[in-house]
């Protein structure tokens, strides 16, 4: 019986190796196990330079051995073969470990001179000599095998999989063969006029030429093949769930001349930006349309995205609606409720009664709050995971308004949403996404982007204090700290940490891997705390510490204090890294700056500049030159520009950390794509993928298209698309 894609591994190789793939990558079909693509190629010639492989790190290497002894051990039981391998410029030493003498004379017979071979080990030294103790091999084929000519041999490449301690690839390589063997047809999702347009080769093909390919020429058509499959399963997953969304259909919520919404805007203190007006127009139109809006809205910090979310709140309301925005933590709903009232003012804040609706309430306040919401008396509401909770009840439900999107699970996003009618849904962020990850990844999404600045901000200066070349700085550091809190401004100061005597890392934080990551932050707050405690000019003013382990209404206390101007230096985590307004704070401080993405450090960097006040931001780092760490801080310190540095955040990180892993659905099919260096690409599946949904919106002259994206696409992953 020919294998299916759909094979399970325990029938296609058996129960050992299913389970083994099964732990190492949690493989459990055909289809995983191909899909796990080669990294690179070896060649059968290729002798990889022994005198560059890095010391304690596992490697592949292809080389030839050039001695091999088999001895008793001397002073107890057992034997050993050594062997010495080669490239022609340096050699390393193999060390094998037997129970007798016969075992290690057939190890040393296996390893004869001249033979070639893949080579797997952790890199070690004895005796300042390179050596892999007791490493994984496989020999090529004899000088004289009769299946093909050493010339033909030599031609083709070996594919070198990821591995893990448990399997090594050249295991995965004959796995991937024994399927390949017994495979049937595989079904092709791409249409044959653009397969042959574009140059591209069948499915079944495409497979057996990443795996096995003849010669170095065959890669690249086929990874370019399987390429684009991913591009096209993947956007025609997403257009087809903004299909879905587009088939229901929603509540018209119009504005009303001299309504809520014209009345607001009249009383603004100011004209709204270019982009606000644009964006304000969008979701307007969206608000009276057919069906849901479904709209992602992106921009700087501080452009004014909540500006643009409580206007549409406004259209909502006017017509009875409700309007319902979830924050990501407590301190945030909290600012957003006194943000939003302060906005409405005396006149406009009574007839829609924004109400905050959290977890940490009182549980008087929080029957209150309830109940306005269940009877419809608030119009707008502000919370955290509170409003998903069962018992959390809305009249009629109209907008929901996800702020920093990305800090919630699917599962959270869709339960609000289930609480309405099919109501209108809006999803913010500052944190700027490229243009082709955002077609990747909020695919099903309409997206508006605002750029341009409110007037009347200062701008902001930033620096790198790198103490691996001026350890001295770290002091200038806080002298500039307590001047500018000498003008009369405010300090915050974010360490990556807690506590780091007890290894406390704020939850939540961005956390990026680094060389000495296992050492941890240098700093905490609680550990800085004390050291400025002492500081000849910081020890006796305000100071206050502000992290996610504090009780909320402590937090809340703080917060409120420090944007009352009570407090002169706060030292925080990345709990006031999205959505702090504190017009008077001057200057952010990052200890352990390396410790951060790109992203989070501009999310903290537009903590301060936000009024009349100069903002200055300070990138402490001990990373060394030249360290990928240290690119990532340098790359913050020379763009304001968030979407240039998106950009950066994608090259520097790799697109499954910035795809994040609530994506699960985008992450399993990026396997060869990758959304910066493929966005022609992208584009070119989007397009093809609307023409046939177009003509064939069921994919059923497709079949092949709709079988890849019922495997690639499974029902848990296409709710994730859907609640995104």
């Amino acid at each position: 019986m020919s294998l299916t894609l759909d094979t399970s591994l325990d029938d296609a190789l058996g129960a050992a190796p299913a389970k083994t793939l099964d732990r190492a990558f949690d493989m459990r079909s055909v289809g995983d196990l191909l899909a796990h693509y080669p990294r690179r190629y070896a060649d059968p010639g290729e002798l990889t330079p022994i005198r560059d492989l890095p010391l304690g790190e596992t490697v592949t290497i292809v080389a030839e051995v050039l001695s091999s002894t088999a001895r008793a051990m001397r002073n107890r039981k057992g034997a050993m073969v050594e062997v010495i391998i080669g490239d022609g410029i340096g050699r390393m030493s193999l060390t094998f470990f037997a129970k007798n003498l016969g075992a290690a004379k057939w190890r040393s017979e296996e390893l004869a001179v001249g033979r070639r071979g893949v080579f797997s080990g952790k890199v070690g030294m004895y005796n300042e000599v390179t050596q892999f103790a007791h490493p994984e091999y496989e020999l090529f084929e004899d000088e004289d095998s009769a299946r093909r000519s050493a010339d033909a041999r030599a031609a083709v490449p070996i594919p070198i999989y990821p591995a893990t301690s448990s399997i090594q690839t050249w295991q995965i390589a004959k796995l991937v063969g024994r399927v390949l063997d017994g495979l049937g047809d595989v079904p092709d999702p791409l249409p044959a006029a653009v397969r042959v347009q574009e140059g591209l080769l069948d499915a079944g093909t495409a497979l057996e030429h990443i795996h096995r390919p003849p010669t170095r020429n065959d890669i690249d058509p086929a990874v370019r093949t399987l390429r684009m499959h991913e591009a096209l399963v993947l956007q025609t997953a997403l257009l087809q769930q903004r299909d879905a969304v587009r088939a229901l259909s929603a509540t018209p919520r119009p504005a009303q001349i001299g309504g809520l919404l014209e009345r607001f805007d009249s009383t603004l203190p100011y004209t709204l930006t270019d982009d606000q007006q644009t964006v304000g127009a969008q979701v307007a139109a969206d608000l009276v349309g057919a069906w849901p809006m479904n709209r992602l809205v992106q921009g700087e910090v501080g452009s004014g995205k909540t500006l643009v979310a409580l206007r549409a709140m406004l259209q909502v309301a006017e017509s009875g609606g409700q309007a319902a925005l979830i924050a990501p933590t407590e301190v945030l709903a909290g600012q957003h409720l006194r943000s939003i009232t302060r906005m409405l003012g005396p006149e406009l804040a009574p007839l829609v009664m924004p109400t905050l609706l959290t977890g940490q309430l009182g549980a008087a306040d929080r029957r209150r709050a309830a109940l306005r919401v269940a009877s419809g008396q608030s119009l707008i509401v502000v919370g955290t995971h509170a409003l998903l909770g069962e018992k959390t009840t809305f009249a009629d439900l109209g907008l929901v308004v996800v702020d920093e999107q990305h800090r919630f699970g699917v599962e959270q996003r869709e339960a609000l949403r289930a609480k309405g009618s099919s109501p209108h849904a809006l999803v913010l962020t500052a944190t700027p996404i490229p243009r082709t990850v955002a077609m990747t990844v909020f695919g099903d999404l309409d997206t508006s982007v605002i750029r341009t600045m409110p007037a009347g901000r200062a701008g902001i200066e930033t620096f790198v204090a790198p103490l691996a070349e001026h350890p001295g700085w770290f002091n200038r550091v806080w002298d500039r700290a307590a001047e500018e809190i000498a003008r009369g401004h405010q300090v915050f100061a974010v360490c990556a940490a807690i506590d780091t005597a007890k290894k406390t890392v704020e939850a939540g934080a961005e956390q990026v891997p680094v060389p000495d990551a296992a050492n941890g932050p240098r700093w905490g707050v609680v550990q800085l705390d004390e050291a400025l405690a002492t500081h000849p000019k910081l020890g006796a003013l305000r100071r206050a510490v502000l992290h996610g382990r504090m009780p909320s209404d402590e937090k809340d206390a703080v917060m409120q204090a420090f944007a009352r101007g009570e407090i002169d230096l706060l030292l925080a985590t990345t709990v006031i890294e999205v959505g702090v307004d504190v017009p008077n704070a001057s200057t952010m401080i990052v200890l352990d700056a390396d410790r951060f993405g790109v992203s989070q450090l501009h999310q903290l960097r537009g903590r301060v500049g936000r009024g009349g006040v100069p903002g200055l931001c300070l990138l402490v780092t001990e990373a060394e030159s030249g360290s990928i760490a240290r690119e990532r801080v340098d790359a913050v310190a020379g763009t304001l520009d968030g979407f240039k540095l998106a950009e950066v955040d994608l090259e520097l990180r790799g697109e499954g950390d910035v795809l994040g892993a609530a994506q699960a659905g985008v992450r399993s099919s990026l396997k060869l794509l990758r959304v910066v260096k493929d966005a022609g690409l992208i584009t070119m599946a989007r397009e093809i993928g609307e023409a046939i949904l177009a003509d064939d919106p069921d994919l059923t002259s497709h079949p092949g298209l709709r079988e890849v994206i019922a495997r690639r696409v499974s029902d848990d992953d296409r709710a994730a698309l859907a609640k995104n």
